[in-house]
């Protein structure tokens, strides 16, 4: 099973988006967490990375209780929340 892709393009306020993170990440915590995007920050690591969706972080809430999660994500750490997941009861792994 291949893992689930970024979107192609950048996130707004209001997608709804699960993160995910490698094993090996420091904030493997917050993994398979559903959210809701509640901004969209810009920076220039695109400009190190040659990669443009590089330069969007983005600061998400919990689906679940609305807790604005202590940091920012790439857009490398965040999936469309599939239309599966939408309807699912359990909002956190």
């Amino acid at each position: 099973m291949n893992p689930p892709q970024p979107a192609s393009e950048p996130y707004s306020k209001g997608d709804e988006v699960t993160v995910y993170v490698g094993e090996d990440d420091p904030d493997v915590r917050y993994h398979g967490v559903k959210c809701i995007v509640t901004a969209r920050l810009q920076d220039d690591l695109n400009t190190e990375t040659g990669r443009d969706r590089d330069q969007y972080l983005y600061r998400v809430k919990r689906r679940s209780t609305g807790e604005v999660l202590p940091i920012d994500f790439r857009h490398g750490d965040l999936v469309p929340t599939t239309p599966l997941e939408e309807h699912s009861s359990e909002d956190d792994y």
